[in-house]
């Protein structure tokens, strides 16, 4: 919140949004709310234009299962991630998301282009 005055230049022309956060922490669960009414509600983008990370730390107990998030974060896709254990899955959910943001700049620059055309 310190940094407020920047959100709108880091907002300007985004086309995607990651949270990522530590879910042991219950005021980072209430932070997250915010951070999805700032960036990703008021923009306005898609909810699949935004990913949501749930860090775990080294060591950390790490309960992956039973991690529920009120309405409407629980619409966003969710990944878990502990580098120790499965950076590569990480990994992978990394690039399915950024291939999906790829896809939708496209399709909003074709249909730009269609308009102007038409």
């Amino acid at each position: 919140p310190r940094f407020e005055t920047c959100w709108p230049a880091l907002m300007k022309d985004s086309h995607g949004v990651i949270i990522i956060f530590n879910p042991e922490l219950p005021s980072h669960l209430k932070e997250i709310e915010m951070w999805y009414s700032c960036f990703v509600q008021q923009q306005p983008l898609l909810d699949s234009q935004c990913l949501l990370v749930a860090h775990h730390k080294p060591g950390s107990a790490g309960d992956t299962e039973n991690l529920s998030l009120a309405y409407p974060l629980n619409k966003l896709k969710l990944i878990h991630s502990n580098l120790e254990e499965d950076p590569e899955d990480v990994r992978m959910e990394f690039i399915k998301y950024f291939r999906s943001i790829v896809t939708i700049i496209n399709e909003s620059r074709e249909r730009e282009e269609m308009s102007i055309i038409s």
